[in-house]
C-alpha cells in the first residue's frame, strides 16, 4: 500500500516540474490584465475561510448576486491572498473564487487571485492554522479505508526506516494506532493530495501569482521591502514560482529515496530529513575514522555527497526563501508598521522603482475593523479582520477604486477614503 501512496504522488509532482509552463502563461495573464484599462477595481483582503462574509461582502460591492454568479460588468476583482487556514469554509472559499475567475471575462469582467503567507502554508504541508472543518470537507465514504490504509503504510515506514538506521523494530499497540489517526483525522489524507501538484486545488494554487498589477495599482499579501527594491512584479512571480517548484521536486527526491510518505506533514517530513542526515554523517564519520586507523583515506562517494547536500538544502529552506522570509512579499509588515516619517521616504521610492501610483495590501489586521489609508493614500490597508469570530471587532469588508475615488465598502455602509 505504501507505495502506491508513493508511485501516486511521484506521478503527480514529477509532471508539475516538468510542465512549468502552465503557471508561466496563468502568471503572465495575472500580470497584464489587458488593454483599456477598467473602470472599477475591487479588491478584497484576507478571508480565512469565511465564505458567508466574503459572500456577503461581494453581492455588496455589486461583484456577484444571490446566487453567487458574477455581475460585475466592468470590475476588476483582486483578492489578495490568506483565503485558508483558520476559518471553517476555506474549500468552499477557493471554490467560489476558482468559479469566480472563469465567470469574470465571460461577463465583461475580470478576477485575480493571489498567494497569501498562509497559501504557502499550505503548499508546504504546515497544518499550524488548519481547523477540524478543513479534514472534514475534503472526507467521503471512503475516508475510513483511506485513513486505515495510510496507517498501514505509516507502519510500513516506521519498519524500513528502523532498518535504514539500524534500529530495534517499532511495535505497534492499539493506543498508538488511536494518537496518530487523532493527529491524522478523516480526510487529511485527501486534503493533502488535492493540494499536491496534480491536485485540484494544488494545481490551482500554483498557478496563483504573488503581485498584480493592474493599470498602475500594485496588489499584494504583505508588502515590498526596501530589501526587494530592486525587482520587478515578473521577478518576484517567477521567484516564488521557482521556490514552489523547487520544494515539489525536493519532496520527490524524499519520496523516490522512501525518507517520506506522500501525507506527511512539513514537520514530518524535517524529521525524517533529521534523523536520515544524522544517520548518514555518522556512517560517513565511522567510514573516515576506519579508514585513519588502517592509514588509508575515506572519501564519500558522489552520489553520497549528492545525497547529503539535498537533505541539507531542504531543512535550509523554507525559511530562508523569499516565500517564507519575514521581509518577503508575502510577510513583509512594514506598509502598516512603519512610522510615519519612515513611509513618507520609502514608499514613493518603490512606487517609482515598480512604476506604479499606490500600494493594496493586506496581511495586517486593522485594530478598528476598518480599511486604512497610509502615506498620502499611496498605501491602502485591507485587511479588516473578515473572519469576524477570530478577529475580535473584525469586519467584512471591500475596497473600490474607480476614476481615482477611493471607497471602503462595509456591510452597513460605504466611506469615501480620497476623491480627486
Amino acid at each position: 500500500m505504501s507505495n502506491l501512496f508513493t508511485d501516486f504522488f511521484r506521478r503527480q509532482i514529477l509532471l508539475w516540474v516538468l510542465v512549468p509552463l502552465v503557471v508561466l502563461a496563468g502568471s503572465q495573464i495575472q500580470q497584464n490584465p489587458g488593454p483599456g484599462g477598467t473602470e472599477r477595481l475591487v479588491a478584497v483582503g484576507d478571508i480565512h475561510g469565511d465564505l458567508d462574509a466574503l459572500v456577503a461582502i461581494l453581492r455588496q460591492a455589486g461583484v456577484i448576486e444571490a446566487q453567487h454568479h458574477w455581475i460585475g460588468r466592468n470590475v476588476t476583482l483582486v483578492q489578495t491572498g490568506d483565503y485558508l487556514d483558520r476559518g471553517p469554509k476555506s474549500r468552499a472559499v477557493m471554490d467560489l473564487l476558482m468559479t469566480l475567475e472563469e465567470q469574470a471575462p465571460k461577463n465583461g469582467g475580470r478576477a485575480f487571485i493571489l498567494l497569501g503567507n498562509h497559501e504557502m502554508l499550505n503548499l508546504v504541508g504546515d497544518p499550524s492554522y488548519l481547523v477540524a472543518e478543513d479534514f472534514a470537507s475534503f472526507t467521503d465514504n471512503d475516508s475510513p479505508m483511506r485513513q486505515a490504509a495510510a496507517y498501514q503504510s505509516y507502519r510500513e515506514y516506521r519498519m524500513q526506516r528502523a532498518e535504514a538506521l539500524k534500529r530495534p523494530q517499532p511495535q505497534s499497540t492499539p493506543g498508538m494506532e488511536k494518537r496518530w489517526k487523532r493527529s491524522h483525522p478523516l480526510g487529511l489524507v485527501e486534503r493533502r493530495e488535492a493540494f499536491g501538484p496534480e491536485g485540484k486545488y494544488g494545481r490551482w494554487l500554483r498557478e496563483r501569482p504573488t503581485i498584480a498589477q493592474v493599470d498602475r495599482v500594485i496588489f499584494l499579501h504583505g508588502g515590498i521591502s526596501p530589501s526587494l527594491a530592486g525587482l520587478k512584479v515578473k521577478e518576484i512571480n517567477e521567484r516564488v514560482r521557482h521556490e514552489i517548484n523547487r520544494f515539489d521536486a525536493y519532496k520527490l527526491y524524499l519520496l523516490d529515496q522512501r525518507l517520506i510518505l506522500p501525507f506527511f506533514s512539513l514537520e514530518e517530513m524535517r524529521t525524517a530529513v533529521q534523523e536520515e542526515l544524522k544517520a548518514r554523517k555518522t556512517e560517513v564519520s565511522q567510514k573516515s575514522t576506519a579508514a585513519t586507523k588502517e592509514m588509508k583515506s575515506y572519501e564519500p562517494s558522489e552520489q553520497e555527497k549528492k545525497h547529503l547536500k539535498i537533505l541539507e538544502n531542504f531543512l535550509e529552506q523554507p525559511n530562508n526563501w523569499l516565500s517564507f522570509h519575514p521581509d518577503g512579499p508575502l510577510w513583509f509588515r512594514g506598509f502598516a508598521l512603519w512610522p510615519e516619517a519612515e513611509g513618507a521616504q520609502q514608499i514613493p521610492r518603490l512606487l517609482e522603482g515598480l512604476e506604479a501610483s499606490r500600494f493594496v495590501v493586506a496581511h495586517t489586521v486593522q485594530d478598528d475593523g476598518r480599511i486604512r489609508t497610509r502615506f498620502s493614500a499611496k498605501v491602502l490597508l485591507i485587511d479588516t479582520g473578515m473572519l469576524s469570530r477570530y478577529f475580535h471587532g473584525g469586519r467584512a469588508s471591500a475596497l473600490e477604486i474607480q476614476n481615482d475615488m477611493i471607497t471602503a465598502i462595509y456591510m452597513d455602509r460605504r466611506t469615501v477614503l480620497k476623491t480627486n
